[in-house]
């Protein structure tokens, strides 16, 4: 895929994210948690990340029933262990964790960030 067409897709993304994704955005926003600037659906490398904070090096996936069999576990491992090798931390979590457990998700985050930034 090229760069124009994964930002493209990417744009895509943005229009019509999962309700998991929404809710977790309106806590990731405008700089919320720590004081840190979060991006949806951030195109890099040959990925495009769910979440992705450039000043703590953070990505944050939200996934949903499909990342739970043998096929996509295993490119989610080779995407993070793409992503770890570029110096990003990745995080993930379920869809319905954030829909259900949405405090817990965030405090997660947020403990995450309080790691890596001086907040």
């Amino acid at each position: 895929m090229t760069e124009a067409e994964l930002r493209k897709k990417a744009r895509n993304l943005r229009k019509n994210q999962t309700p998991a994704e929404m809710l977790l955005w309106s806590k990731l926003r405008s700089r919320q948690l720590c004081g840190v600037k979060f991006r949806r659906q951030h195109p890099f490398g040959q990925y495009i990340l769910d979440f992705y904070s450039s000043e703590a090096n953070l990505a944050v996936e939200v996934d949903g029933g499909q990342h739970a069999d043998l096929e996509n576990r295993n490119l989610d491992q080779l995407r993070t262990a793409f992503l770890r090798g570029k110096g990003i931390r990745v995080i993930r979590f379920w869809n319905d964790d954030v829909l259900n457990h949405l405090d817990d998700v965030v405090s997660e985050i947020d403990a995450v960030l309080r790691e890596i930034m001086t907040c």
